[in-house]
């Protein structure tokens, strides 16, 4: 057993130079590789990546004027679409207006028109009557020029 324990003491104290050249190495790496490549790496990120947020809040910035822009829009249709409805109205109540006018207005000349009709008719009547009795008379004086008075008899020629 003693021989084991030489062994294994000899084996520990030719590793002890490889222990040291091992953690010089590895001070020497993280001085001379590790920290500046992390320098970098960080470096790269702020210019890339911090780039990468601040275009996703641009990006989210851009989306929220674009829906206010479309509120505005939206609301300024509304706007004008009530207006123009407005407008429509004043000019459907005045046609409207003007149509109801001019009804009355024809009306009103139809009763006149038709009340000359009426008076011109009933004189054409009185005058027609006037002249057939005057015709009747004229025309029994051409037929029975000798009687100036028919027969009461009943018998005709």
């Amino acid at each position: 057993m003693q021989a084991i324990l030489k062994q294994l003491g000899d084996l520990v104290l030719g590793s002890v130079p490889t222990v040291i050249f091992f953690l010089i190495l590895l001070a020497a790496y993280t001085f001379l590789v590790r920290r500046p490549l992390g320098k970098v790496l960080a470096d790269r990120y702020g210019r890339t990546g911090g780039a990468m947020d601040e275009a996703k809040s641009s990006i989210a910035a851009a989306e929220a004027k674009t829906s206010e822009y479309e509120t505005k829009l939206r609301d300024a249709r509304a706007a004008i679409f009530t207006a123009r409805a407005a407008q429509q109205k004043i000019a459907t109540d005045a046609r409207d207006k003007a149509l109801a006018e001019a009804r009355s207005a024809a009306q009103h000349r139809i009763a006149v028109a038709r009340e000359a009709v009426e008076k011109s008719g009933a004189e054409a009547r009185t005058q027609i009557e006037a002249g057939a009795a005057a015709l009747s008379g004229n025309i029994l004086a051409a037929i029975l020029p000798h009687r100036s008075v028919a027969p009461k008899t009943g018998a005709t020629r």
